[in-house]
């Protein structure tokens, strides 16, 4: 039986249970949203794969949230990648960033196709932040950067941290649509539903559900002529696989004027001369969106009076 992702494959995050196995999944395809978060800065190659790699896997664990909010995937470390972040909420607006070393990201791709999250962050951490909004703590949990996919961390991190049987795959690369070179990103993901008295053990059925798990090419995760029902269905055709739950994904970035202009009133007046530029404006820009904002410092020290 299929939800709405039957007819929209793009920009779009859905839950899936197969069906009579103690499986459940979500999967998420991304097009036009993940082109525009790429394409904001301009990132070599191997940056905006880890970064499309992290909206991927924010949109699939972030998708679960029962409760308004954000879901924030980071993993920072010692190498040619100082932090890779992505950003979802429950609305489905998603945006990510890097910050890396050009020359570093360079010297780390020689003899290498495409490095992966290891061979660019190095010795690092894995961070996985769950905020309810500014009443309520937030939820962090943190484990080492040990596999050389972001996958393999996300896939450490709920074996640590909440237990959870999980299997991870994402995909980032460019497709062309007949429109030209555009970037698109995907991911599956699969956790076990442990056994209890009423099922018994499930662990055979989640083994032969990792074995089919193992068959998606990433290439199939990105193909945009590849509906993502078919996608399911190729693999759980003899179980078959309800879908329900869809989300839209769309890029979008909270920063905006105001904000800008709180952050620049919470520095003292002395700083603010400095940041003046020869036009007698401040200008910021956005390090997720790149949008440039000017403000006058007149209207900030109206603002403080």
């Amino acid at each position: 039986m299929w939800g709405r992702m039957t007819t929209v494959s793009d920009d779009l995050v859905g839950a899936f249970q197969i069906e009579g196995e103690p499986v459940r999944g979500r999967l998420a395809r991304l097009g036009p949203a993940i082109h525009e978060i790429l394409t904001g800065h301009s990132y070599p190659e191997p940056v905006a794969n880890l970064l499309g790699e992290a909206c991927a896997l924010a949109a699939l664990v972030g998708s679960n949230m029962k409760f308004e909010g954000r879901l924030i995937v980071q993993a920072q470390g010692s190498g040619p990648v100082r932090y890779v972040v992505a950003d979802y909420d429950t609305s489905g607006g998603l945006r990510g960033y890097c910050r890396y070393s050009e020359e570093e990201v360079a010297k780390a791709c020689e003899g290498f196709q495409r490095p992966g999250a290891r061979s660019l962050l190095g010795d690092g951490v894995f961070i996985m932040t769950i905020d309810q909004g500014e009443d309520m703590d937030r939820y962090q949990g943190v484990t080492a950067i040990e596999g050389e996919t972001l996958a393999l961390c996300a896939e450490q991190y709920f074996a640590q941290s909440e237990q959870t049987p999980t299997r991870i795959l994402l995909a980032v690369g460019q497709a062309d649509d007949g429109q030209g070179p555009k970037w698109r990103a995907g991911g599956v993901l699969i956790q076990h539903i442990a056994g209890d008295d009423a099922r018994g053990s499930t662990q055979e059925a989640w083994d032969r559900t990792q074995a089919l798990f193992e068959t998606i090419g990433e290439d199939e995760l990105i193909d945009p002529e590849l509906a993502s029902n078919t996608l399911l269905w190729r693999l759980f055709h003899e179980d078959g696989v309800r879908v329900f739950g869809s989300k839209m994904l769309r890029a979008f970035c909270r920063c905006s004027q105001h904000r800008i202009e709180t952050v620049l009133k919470s520095f003292p007046a002395a700083d603010r001369a400095e940041m003046v530029e020869d036009d007698g404006k401040i200008r910021v820009t956005c390090e997720y969106c790149s949008r440039v904002y000017a403000v006058e410092p007149d209207s900030l020290d109206e603002a403080a009076a």
